[in-house]
């Protein structure tokens, strides 16, 4: 079905699952997405109170009854998610003890094992995606050389171009497996990544060999956290993104603290996720901007606050979407002022 306009508004459930109604099980939490106004659902995959991707992968009943338990309430499937996964796809192992929380005990104190693990999730979420019918995937790229990102002493020659040859050489039978199922791979670019920025990505996608599938997941509060200007990052890659992550943020630097937030807890940084509505995102122009370069993807909350009750926010975050919306202008706006076409005027007027 084609779209002129931002699909809309959709949730990320990761934030809100959990082991009490109504966001214990699918059924469940999409009644409650639906009723606060919700039209679509972005699954983390790794939840088995949600979904069990590897059932998904082998069974087209079961997407089908995914399918049909969400369109019970209005609901449609975003993307599948595998941000944690994806992060495992590489690790330094200065970060080895707590990512092992993201992987099955079974890999745990693994390291070479936990990354064969997660390269397979990946590949269950291609077969996943296309049984679901759907063409964008959300992930992260995972890190090897985060820690060197602000050295001393500085880096040795090579150290980076190093770890993005590695983690290309990691990604690329993934991307090309994403690329038979017909699926797009949006990297969330966030700190903590390898991509965390256009210019890590750059770097990324010349390693990949421009791989048509490594493709954005646009989400412009990581970059008002490391103040980049998110609405010239969407001049640069509009081509690709193909999935967007509504979420909003602050930063204020004060004598304390700035963009690397003095180890202090969320509350006390210069640097905030907020609810929709409460930070300092201009989302009107990020709306208008990917409108105006053709994204037809949806629009999907991401909720983090560190102020505000996740309920709350949610409740609010569909008619904050819905309100942003735009349905795109199918005829210019002087079109009453039309002169028609007359190739002979054109050039009198040209005096030609």
């Amino acid at each position: 079905m084609a779209h002129n306009s931002i699909q809309g508004p959709a949730i990320f459930l990761a934030q809100f699952a959990g082991d009490t109604a109504p966001f214990n099980t699918l059924p469940n939490i999409a009644r409650w997405a639906a009723g606060l106004g919700y039209k679509g659902v972005q699954i983390p995959s790794w939840d088995g109170r949600l979904f069990n991707l590897a059932r998904a992968a082998e069974s087209q009943t079961y997407c089908d009854e995914v399918t049909g338990q969400l369109a019970e309430h209005g609901l449609v499937i975003t993307e599948l998610s595998t941000h944690l996964q994806g992060q495992l796809v590489a690790v330094h192992p200065a970060y080895d003890l707590p990512m092992d929380g993201f992987a099955p005990e079974a890999v745990r104190g693994k390291p070479a094992e936990r990354t064969a693990w997660a390269i397979a999730q990946l590949k269950l979420a291609t077969q996943a995606s296309q049984r679901l019918g759907l063409t964008s995937h959300a992930t992260f790229s995972g890190a090897l050389a985060w820690p060197y990102l602000y050295p001393w002493p500085q880096r040795p020659a090579g150290l980076v171009e190093a770890a993005f040859d590695e983690l290309a050489k990691r990604w690329l039978p993934i991307l090309d497996a994403f690329d038979g199922a017909g699926v797009d791979v949006c990297y969330e670019v966030h700190p903590g990544e390898d991509l965390c920025d256009g210019a890590s990505y750059e770097m990324f996608l010349d390693r990949v060999h421009q791989h048509p599938r490594a493709c954005l997941l646009y989400d412009p509060s990581h970059f008002v956290l490391q103040q980049l200007d998110y609405l010239a990052y969407i001049d640069l890659y509009h081509d690709r993104i193909k999935a967007f992550h509504v979420k909003d943020a602050e930063f204020r630097p004060n004598g304390r603290t700035g963009v690397y937030g003095g180890f202090q807890k969320w509350q006390d940084r210069a640097g905030r996720f907020r609810s929709l509505g409460d930070g300092q995102v201009d989302f009107r122009a990020i709306f208008s901007k990917l409108t105006q370069y053709g994204y037809r993807g949806w629009a999907v909350l991401e909720w983090e606050c560190c102020i505000k009750h996740p309920e709350q926010g949610a409740a609010e975050g569909a008619p904050f979407i819905q309100d942003h919306l735009i349905r795109v202008a199918e005829r210019a706006f002087d079109d009453f002022a039309a002169s028609g076409t007359d190739a002979a005027a054109n050039r009198r007027m040209l005096g030609l």
